[in-house]
């Protein structure tokens, strides 16, 4: 292995650990910040830093505030769901739960790829359709059975992720086609502004208030996952091809599933345990596998 392809694969290897993380954290958040909160405070958060680096380095490029594409005003509001939906989802659900039904999304964005840019199907996209789906069918149908007395919860959390799986691949196909003309930190800028705005009035300033600094600290670490994250990701890109880093960025609810038995094991108070039976886990195995087949491209030879 190359030093160049070790530093890509760290890179991508950290942004599937901060979104395997991700969940978990939210989940904790959730015991005391209400999910409009967290999500104007993880978007705000985002917005000031890169409004911040481009008034003092690059002020052109805040231009696009003021006449942003429309896709890009569609593409902004679509993240703004996706992160909604699935803080809604992790607070209704679990972390392990919403890990597994939010890799809808991936799907859901190659089957979009198909249909709008007319992308070829191969075979091993076939199956991975098949497998992806039979994988959330009985994901779903396990957890269910689990899920006794908490059925209406259960139902409630998923059709909030499912919403926000749909969300993200509109935003992904708005933001495929609008990294051709403009620069994607820019984008990402605005991206992030907007749904700032819009969650504004729902935000429980009063409440951030009486917060102690652990909680701080958590809200920061969730705002700044947002950035470091997707950063990763982009450095990622530089050094090792999109197949590998998306087979281990998709390895990311793995890392909450992990994560997840220790805290159990370990009996912790502030967040409650999994309860995914063993055929739950084989079924987002089908899942996650599926998703890797579905997103996995051909390697073009030279």
């Amino acid at each position: 292995m190359t030093p160049n392809t070790t530093k890509g694969v760290l890179l991508a290897m950290t942004t599937a650990f901060l979104w395997g993380f991700l969940a978990i954290a939210l989940k904790v958040a959730s015991t005391m910040v209400d999910s409009y909160t967290i999500v104007w405070f993880r978007f705000t958060i985002a917005f000031l830093a890169l409004f911040s680096f481009f008034l003092f380095r690059k002020r052109g490029m805040l231009r696009i505030l003021i006449k942003p594409p429309f896709i890009l005003v569609v593409a902004a509001l679509a993240l703004g769901w996706n992160y909604l939906g699935f803080m809604q989802g992790v607070s209704y659900t679990s972390p392990g739960n919403a890990q597994v039904i939010i890799q809808l999304g991936p799907v859901l964005l190659a089957l979009a790829g198909i249909i709008v840019y007319k992308e070829k199907l191969s075979k091993r996209q076939i199956i991975g359709f098949i497998v992806a789906s039979v994988g959330f069918l009985l994901f779903y149908r396990q957890q269910l059975i689990t899920m006794l007395g908490r059925e209406a919860d259960f139902n409630t959390g998923v059709l909030w992720i499912v919403s926000g799986a749909f969300a993200w691949s509109i935003y992904a196909v708005f933001q495929k086609k609008l990294v051709q003309t403009h620069h994607a930190q820019a984008m990402n800028m605005f991206i992030y502004g907007l749904p700032a705005l819009l969650f504004m009035p729902a935000a429980n300033f009063r409440h951030l208030a009486t917060l102690t600094p652990g909680w701080w600290i958590l809200l920061i670490f969730l705002a700044a996952n947002t950035l470091i994250a997707y950063g990763t990701l982009g450095a990622a890109f530089k050094y090792i091809e999109a197949n590998k880093i998306s087979i281990i960025v998709a390895m990311n609810p793995i890392i909450t599933f992990i994560t997840m038995a220790i805290l159990s094991e370990q009996h912790v108070s502030w967040i409650p345990p999994e309860n995914i039976s063993p055929q739950g886990y084989l079924a987002a195995i089908l899942v996650l596998t599926g998703a890797v087949l579905v997103v996995k491209r051909k390697r073009i030879k030279d």
